[in-house]
């Protein structure tokens, strides 16, 4: 028997199948795949987001100013990414490469042995990882500052030298920054780099505490030796930094440097940094020792030094001799600090008067003021939205701003005081049913007018007497161009423009002539991106996340896409090393609606000069209400200056940037940065200047400062018993106990022959709440004493009351309560005050507060019904602010009523015309009242079915509106001037 193996198989003959693919080997190819897949998305969203930002900066004409921060921005993230990076690896390859071939044979390094088999494959995987994480850090923190590399680099000199080093102020704002960034970046750097030494140094044996002899080998020894030499150096050039950093910084009484500061911290930071230069040398003498004792020793030494005198010293000193007798050993210092406040903030020419109010003023005295009292505000720009939504808005998709704007036109050869604001597109007003990316983004584009009102007056029956109004504008602002396609409402996108051979899409304006109810535009102007190309049309897609950019038929050859619209965000744009005030306005110039943005230049590095909190001294009951705040290019602030006025073009949103304080060195640096961006003062037309004005956010930030500085004598700036504060607006408790707003008026300060623009702020003591001073600015551009800040400061022992104990005593006046009372009409009626405004006239002090009535339900809005006056210790309050006045001086007429708007002829607050009988306009005003009441009742009535209140309630508004009718016959108003605009009845319309 054979036990042979059989013999094998033939081979198969002809071509084999291949053998399937492993799933692992399809696993390996996906994973590679998918991450090149997310890499070049991510590279094709940032090339996006960059390409679109160079397309919509070549089209506002700043294309340089992106360029230059695009380059300046690389190359700072380039040269402290491989500076970063590269120290972290070198430190780290020379510390492997320098190991100890053989290690001493111990408990510890059988130890280590284990974690060196584990990391050993992983080294460079990990050195490499770690230092590109380090690298883009710096890099991104470099980036950062671009404006302060930028800044030094084109630094200007101030021509101002601090009292204490006498250098020029442009070291301390523009290269001590600098070379502070600087050293402190590369000490992070090498403490990185030492730590990474250290780490391999020790895991490979070339630190080794627990050897006998020497614990260290010569290389790991001459690294680290290097390293933290370096390090201490670089901390020997910090503390030369910290000794012109201390007249900047704030201590517990001013910013800038103290007696302390002064006697024992400057010296000791000097003798610290000697201490670090021995300490430096002696680790780079270590190099070529063999022993760490003597640099240790030094290391020692300079943190002994530093605790016993840069710490204790100092404190010693500060206890000892500063603190028994603070007032004389700081007053020096003090007086630095309030001469620097002074000029950084501009108040250094603020001229002070004393002013004791009169009680009873006399016919002379009132007369010399008449430039104040012909030009009292009462329509509030904070009350009367609702009133403009109302009587202008015309369709639900148009919008005003909350609060309004001031501005000042000349009308029929008056300068006038106006409350403006655009009609501006709101697509949330736009029907849920009609929302949709073709009517949000391609029909509703633009606003449409601008809309005014006389500030010191309103028509009969209280509601604004408009100067400019309706669809289309009529009124005498002479807007030729009134669309608007760049406001604070705009949408985020709109596209538009098409061939004039296309038939408009762009809803222009409601028309009840036109056969479909409004008028099409389309666009014609150059102030969005060509979306012609497919490539274009791509990238913003992408950006915008839509895909109905690259798919729709309306999208054409002509179509440009409008963006970043919000005047504010475009000059920012524009003008990036500016701090923007919060509060652009409108204004008509050459038949066009543009808008006025001013900007601030401001640093925190100004020495000894005080600082403040922006964003918190701007905050007031105006910006809390309107939602506003102004975002700085810095928190802290010690010096500003209204350097640039600029404009926005509400229809092509052309950016125009005008130097204003040409002198300022922050102007002239930024102007060195981006040259040819800024256009000279001497561009400014006479049209512009008459509406430039001084700018709200500057004045806010001088009444902050100046509450305390103000007070020039050490001793007494010590002591703050003088010190004033920013009185708490009381018409306004819905916004909490936040600051009264400054007001633009038209005032004739005291002894003072003609009225000026001004901007104005009252002050009270510090936990008081009395008047302690009133200030004003002249705001009018066209003024060569523009910019003048005059005080009137009250006796200190003054018992005046102040906006807060006045709207005590105005609510708490038996006759106005009632007055109020009859307004209420049992709860149908709201009752809401407007601005209260302190005004110096005739020798004393006089308040004035407009008071508007509202209906509590359907769409109701405030209309000036009383109008209240306060002089010395007495309070009236009546229909019009003249027979208010007149009841102070007999037979007062002050010639307010110039009319011409719509609403009729304009009236002191309803009041009719010059010379008009005040029993008839009381009578007026009281039909007016009864009508409004009557419908109200029979609105109310008809909610609740009562059909016979309801007819009653007609006969009561019938009946008023005849004796409304029989009143204005003997003012000789026209019916349209007086009938209440309520819904149901035409304000055109005869009367009954």
């Amino acid at each position: 028997m054979s036990f042979d193996a059989p013999p094998p198989p033939a081979p198969p003959q002809g071509p084999q199948p291949s053998p399937p693919t492993r799933g692992p080997r399809r696993r390996g190819a996906l994973l590679p795949t998918l991450a090149i897949l997310a890499l070049l998305l991510v590279g094709f969203a940032i090339f996006a987001g960059y390409y679109t930002d160079w397309l919509w900066y070549r089209a506002a004409g700043f294309t340089s100013v992106y360029t230059t921060q695009l380059v300046v921005r690389l190359l700072l993230f380039v040269a402290f990414f491989v500076i970063a990076s590269g120290a972290v690896v070198m430190n780290g390859y020379l510390a492997y490469r320098f190991r100890p071939i053989f290690r001493a044979i111990s408990l510890e390094q059988q130890s280590l042995d284990r974690y060196r088999l584990a990391i050993d494959p992983f080294r460079k995987i990990l050195l490499v990882a770690f230092a590109t994480l380090v690298g883009f850090f710096f890099g991104a923190a470099a980036m950062a500052e671009w404006r302060t590399v930028l800044a030094w680099l084109n630094r200007t000199a101030f021509g101002e030298v601090d009292p204490q080093f006498g250098i020029d102020v442009s070291f301390y704002v523009f290269s001590l920054p600098w070379w502070r960034f600087l050293i402190d970046s590369a000490m992070v750097i090498v403490i990185l780099s030492g730590l990474v030494a250290a780490a391999i140094h020790y895991l490979y044996g070339g630190i080794s505490p627990s050897t006998p002899g020497e614990r260290t080998t010569r290389a790991a020894r001459v690294q680290l030796s290097t390293l933290i030499g370096l390090f201490v150096l670089l901390k020997a050039a910090a503390y030369w930094l910290d000794r012109y950093e201390l007249v900047i910084t704030p201590n517990s009484l001013f910013t800038g440097a103290g007696y302390t500061d002064v006697n024992a911290l400057i010296p000791a930071k000097t003798i610290l940094t000697f201490v670090a230069l021995i300490s430096a040398a002696l680790f780079f003498v270590n190099v070529f020792r063999r022993t760490w004792r003597l640099a240790v020793l030094s290391l020692g030494l300079l943190v002994l030094s530093a605790v016993a005198i840069g710490w204790i010293y100092p404190s010693v000193v500060q206890q000892l001799q500063v603190k028994p007798t603070e007032n004389v050993k700081e007053a020096p210092y003090i007086e630095r600090n309030i001469q620097a406040t002074r000029e950084a903030y501009t108040l250094g020419g603020v001229e002070v008067d004393e002013y004791i109010p009169a009680e009873d003023p006399d016919a002379k005295a009132f007369s010399e003021s008449r430039g104040t009292l012909e030009n009292v505000r009462l329509m509030d720009p904070a009350r009367l939205t609702d009133t403009f939504d109302q009587l202008q808005q015309v369709k639900g998709f148009y919008t005003f701003q909350d609060p309004l704007d001031i501005d000042r036109y000349t009308i029929q050869g008056k300068e006038e005081d106006v409350i403006v604001s655009p009609r501006e597109i709101d697509l949330e007003g736009v029907p849920a049913e009609q929302r949709n990316w073709l009517n949000d983004h391609l029909t509703y584009t633009h606003g449409f007018g601008l809309v005014a009102a006389y500030g010191n007056r309103a028509a009969v029956n209280g509601e604004p007497d408009f100067a400019e109004f309706d669809l289309p504008p009529q009124g005498v602002l002479d807007i030729e161009q009134p669309r608007i396609y760049f406001g604070e409402k705009a949408p985020d996108y709109s596209i538009v423009g098409a061939p004039d051979t296309t038939e408009p899409t762009e809803l222009d304006f409601p028309d009840d002539t036109a056969a479909n109810g409004q008028r099409s535009y389309t666009y014609t102007g150059e102030g969005g991106v060509p979306m012609g190309s497919f490539f274009n049309r791509l990238m913003y897609a992408w950006r915008f996340q839509e895909t109905n950019i690259l798919l729709s038929d309306r999208i054409n050859a002509d179509s440009q896409i409008l963006y970043v619209r919000d005047p504010r965000e475009r000059v920012e744009r524009a003008a990036p090393w500016l701090t923007l005030d919060a509060d652009p306005y409108a204004t008509v110039l050459d038949g066009r609606i543009v808008w006025l943005v001013d900007g601030y230049t401001t640093t925190d590095a100004y020495p000894y000069s005080q600082r403040q909190e922006f964003g918190e001294v701007t905050t007031d009951s105006l910006t809390t209400q309107a939602g506003t705040t102004v975002v700085p290019i810095r928190d802290q602030v010690n010096y500003i200056r209204n350097s640039v006025k600029a404009t926005v073009d509400a229809y092509d949103g052309t950016v125009t940037l005008y130097a204003w304080d040409e002198a300022d060195p922050l102007l002239q640096t930024w102007s060195k940065v981006f040259p040819d961006t800024v256009q000279p003062r001497s561009e400014i037309s006479d049209e512009l200047m008459a509406h430039i004005r001084y700018p709200e956010d500057m004045f806010k930030v001088q009444r902050e400062v100046f509450s305390r500085y103000h007070v020039t004598d050490p001793q007494v700036f010590y002591t703050s018993q003088d010190a004033w504060q920013v009185p708490i607006d009381p018409t306004s408790p819905s916004a909490g106990d936040v600051a009264q707003p400054p007001y633009y008026l038209t005032l004739q300060m005291p002894g003072e022959v003609d009225a000026r623009y001004s901007l104005t702020t009252t002050f009270a003591p510090v936990n008081r709440e009395t008047l302690a001073a009133f200030m004003a600015v002249n705001s009018d551009a066209r003024d060569p004493n523009y910019g003048r800040l005059q005080v009137l400061a009250l006796p200190r022992n003054t018992t005046f009351p102040g906006p807060s104990q006045m709207q005590n005593n105005i609510e708490s006046n038996q006759t106005v309560a009632n007055a109020l009372l009859s307004l209420r009409r049992g709860g149908s009626t709201e009752v809401q005050v407007g601005n209260l405004l302190t005004l110096p006239v005739a020798g004393g002090l006089m308040y004035v507060e407009p008071v508007y009535a509202r209906a509590t339900e359907g769409a109701s809005y405030p209309r000036l019904s009383k109008v209240i006056v306060s002089f010395g210790d007495t309070v009236s309050i009546a229909n019009t602010y003249e027979e208010a006045l007149g009841l102070f001086f007999d037979g007062v007429s002050i010639g307010t009523n110039t009319g011409g708007g719509k609403g009729g002829t304009g009236g002191g607050g309803g009041g009719g015309g010059d010379g008009a009988n005040p029993d008839v306009q009381q009578r007026l005003q009281q039909a007016l009242d009864d009508a409004a009441a009557a419908y109200d009742q029979g609105q109310q009535a008809l909610a609740q079915n009562d059909f016979a209140a309801y007819g009653k309630a007609q006969d009561d508004l019938v009946a008023a509106l005849e004796r409304a009718q029989a009143a204005a016959n003997e003012l000789g108003l026209a019916p349209s001037a007086v009938v209440p605009d309520l819904p149901g009845t035409s304000a055109s319309a005869p009367l009954p």
